[in-house]
């Protein structure tokens, strides 16, 4: 039942906008841990195989609602989640890296879940969007979950995997902190 939390997790960081709270590269790395303590009893290969399955559909989706829905979607205000910011920082990322960028974003937290949209608004033509999509999600599924995996045989790691998982979590969130501060800190100096 845990696994496929993890792939609905995956599917909806990956393709639909309300991944942009998502943890995609802890999930993936605890995942391998997990496995590997074998507290998942799924075997590796089919879980990187199943993890990048639910990546690739996630964005296929996504680039499908950034097709039909996306223009609209894009100029909504601000609010506490999506931020014009983001839109602007995954044009420019977009912009700049080409096709390229729909592997990079895989490894960039909520550039993963806002290019796929943008490259269905920007018209990217679909082939290469999923040629791309399907490396990156298979190259992301293999290096975070494998690399957890092979982590989660280390003997110490394996005897206190409570532990590591809450420090991997709370390493995650350090980045959503400093957001969310800073969010803060402008919106108190726009009231002055």
């Amino acid at each position: 039942m845990a696994f496929i939390a993890v792939l609905a997790i995956i599917f909806t960081e990956c393709g639909i906008l309300l991944g942009l709270i998502l943890p995609g590269d802890s999930l993936l790395f605890i995942t391998g841990m997990f496995i590997a303590s074998e507290q998942i009893k799924v075997n590796i290969w089919l879980a990187i195989a199943l993890i990048a399955i639910a990546a690739i559909v996630g964005n296929l989706v996504g680039f499908w609602l950034g097709r039909k829905m996306g223009p609209p979607l894009f100029r909504r205000p601000n609010s506490r989640i999506f931020k014009q910011e983001y839109v602007e920082r995954t044009h420019n990322f977009f912009d700049k890296h080409g096709a390229r960028a729909i592997i990079l974003a895989r490894f960039v937290p909520i550039v993963r879940t806002l290019i796929t949209a943008t490259a269905g608004i920007a018209g990217m033509p679909f082939r290469i969007f999923a040629v791309n999509s399907a490396i990156g999600g298979v190259l992301w599924a293999g290096l975070l979950t494998g690399a957890g995996y092979k982590l989660g045989h280390n003997e110490t790691i394996k005897s206190h995997i409570e532990l590591f998982t809450l420090g991997i979590v709370i390493l995650s969130l350090i980045p959503v902190g400093f957001e969310f501060m800073k969010a803060r800190k402008h919106n108190a100096q726009n009231l002055l």
